[in-house]
């Protein structure tokens, strides 16, 4: 089929080039048009494990290719996908759909009927029917608005959509049920689930499953807290209730808070969503305010763990991005501790294995160091934030005789404590019992 794809973000790139490699043809338009010459030279605009060369093996074939002109790109394409940007919009955290819409109403310039267009990006509940609304209103018929929502972990997004637990589809004709069924027949090879549904359950069905994943998350980090104070161990704890398939081990690790570009957003989304219906979310929004204090209560972890403030200090950070495999520096919990820790007067050297050129957009007052090693030169504490692979196996011995302190604090209880203890370092978890709040 021939598929086009408004937007080549993290969402639409590696959707499109996904659907390329099931045998579509695709055209993915953007209006960033440096964005589309790097695309065309080969060019990755994010950091996404097997990306490049799934771009660039389809582009080869001649099943990918990229323009900034929409009529071009559009054109007898049997499903056009928008899967542009709906960031929180600053004051009330609601979805920002101008991006969205400016998009419908291009494509009410150039649509035919008998096209299915589908919001691909997290929307709230009624876009799809406002989208109905703007292309009646630009005097377009004969066209199907579907949504599609994706579910996709960033640092494994493209085996998460060849292998996907469940594939949403809400449609309200059978016109658009048809096409995005052939459009993902080759998914049913793997017996992945379709679930049509209407389109309203469609766009509430994502924001209710990323903010059941973020209740989730600071549930484990609530329990962690009191592991510390009852001195017990957070990972037990987790495994213990893991293993029970009604619960599952998933979403279970203790850190930080979370972040990135979903969880934090689009329980914001989902806050407004109900407060405009006149519906309380208590939870949910509980859960918000529980990960904001987490995330700004890391720095304080730190001074507990070095015993006094970190004025004067010299902290190492490891790890920089909100998650690993990815380069997304938004909502990362490292933002919050960072700039606390210079807040407080302590000088940070940073390592993060891919996302130092995004994270130098975002701080101007702290060194970027070149491995692993280099940020724990001198440093009086070292805190692992983001659990790379490659920070799972470090020379404990190595990082030991080069810190200023002995002080190793673990956000993300990759080490044991007694394997740092016999390389003489002091260790701090999460979750991991007394010792750590001491």
């Amino acid at each position: 089929m021939r598929i086009a794809m408004i937007g080549t973000g993290y969402v639409g790139l590696v959707s499109g080039a996904c659907f390329a490699d099931f045998g579509h043809q695709v055209c993915c338009v953007d209006m960033d048009a440096g964005k589309i010459e790097g695309l065309q030279a080969g060019r990755m605009p994010i950091w996404e494990p097997g990306l490049e060369a799934l771009v660039k093996a389809n582009s080869e074939h001649g099943r990918l290719t990229f323009t900034t002109d929409l009529p071009s790109g559009v054109a007898n394409a049997q499903a056009v996908f928008i899967a542009v940007g709906t960031p929180a919009r600053r004051g009330d955290g609601h979805a920002d759909l101008t991006f969205v819409f400016d998009a419908v109403r291009e494509l009410a310039k150039v649509i035919k009927p008998g096209t299915v267009v589908v919001t691909k990006s997290t929307v709230p509940v009624g876009t799809g029917d406002e989208i109905e609304r703007i292309l009646k209103e630009e005097g377009v018929t004969g066209v199907s608005v579907a949504s599609n929502p994706e579910f996709l972990r960033e640092g494994a997004a493209i085996a998460d959509f060849k292998h996907p637990d469940r594939i949403v589809v809400g449609a309200e004709d059978e016109h658009a049920r048809e096409i995005l069924r052939e459009i993902y027949r080759p998914l049913f090879l793997n017996r992945a689930p379709i679930l049509f549904t209407g389109r309203r359950t469609a766009e509430l069905t994502k924001y209710a499953a990323n903010a059941f994943l973020a209740v989730k998350i600071s549930f484990i980090n609530e329990i962690a807290d009191l592991c510390e104070a009852v001195d017990a161990d957070v990972q037990d704890v987790a495994r213990g209730i893991g293993l029970d398939n009604r619960i599952g081990p998933k979403f279970l690790h203790a850190g930080p808070g979370y972040g990135g570009s979903c969880f934090p957003k689009d329980t914001l989304a989902l806050l407004q969503t109900a407060e405009k219906f006149g519906v309380d979310q208590r939870i949910v929004r509980t859960t918000v305010g529980v990960n904001d204090d987490r995330k700004a209560a890391m720095v304080d972890r730190v001074e507990r763990a070095i015993g006094s403030s970190v004025q004067g200090k010299r902290i190492g950070v490891l790890g920089l991005a909100f998650k690993p495999n990815t380069d997304d520096m938004r909502d990362a919990p490292s933002i919050p501790l960072i700039n606390s820790l210079v807040e407080r007067g302590a000088k940070v050297s940073a390592f993060d294995p891919v996302a130092r050129e995004q994270a130098e957009k975002v701080f101007n007052n702290i060194e970027f160091a070149h491995d692993a090693y280099a940020a724990a030169s001198g440093a009086d504490a070292l805190v692992i934030v983001t659990e790379w692979d490659e920070f799972r196996a470090l020379d404990l011995d190595k990082i030991a005789s080069s810190m200023g302190g002995k002080v190793l604090v673990d956000l993300r209880n990759v080490y044991d404590r007694q394997e740092a203890e016999e390389a003489g370092l002091t260790y701090f978890g999460v979750g991991r019992g007394r010792t750590v709040a001491a």
